[in-house]
């Protein structure tokens, strides 16, 4: 199964993490929680690790959409976007949770306008990622 839409940018890590943000919020879509993993992993467990942020992103009409379908459906929210640099050629990965996961994962098909929907949106925002780099 497919989980993750994806995208390289060929820029450094700090501007890709800033785009990305600007690029969703562009979509609609706020930041609800951000995940330092490689802080946090150095911090534990002391693992070095390359820059990597997990975003939580919520477009909060989609969300209300998707729990008006499916009550338990906050266990797979918010959408994750993770931004990761790519080695020391100064590219940076940007990876989304694919919403259609959202269908496959809880099998109710009532949930396929929402996901398609934060499909169309999370690409949108991927896609303009390059645009929003200073």
């Amino acid at each position: 199964m497919r989980y993750a839409i994806t995208t390289t940018v060929d820029a450094p890590f700090d501007q890709t993490l800033a785009a990305t943000r600007d690029a969703l919020a562009d979509q609609g879509f706020g930041v609800l929680t951000e995940i330092d993993l490689a802080a946090t992993l150095k911090a534990k467990v002391g693992a070095d690790i390359a820059p990597q942020v997990i975003l939580g992103a919520c477009r909060p009409q989609l969300a209300e959409q998707a729990v008006a379908v499916e009550a338990s459906i906050g266990l797979l929210l918010p959408c994750n976007v993770v931004v990761r640099a790519d080695g020391d050629d100064g590219r940076t990965i940007v990876e989304a949770v694919d919403p259609g996961m959202m269908v496959g994962v809880t099998g109710n098909e009532g949930l396929q306008a929402v996901a398609q929907e934060a499909d169309t949106r999370l690409r949108a925002a991927l896609e303009a990622i390059p645009t929003h780099i200073a």
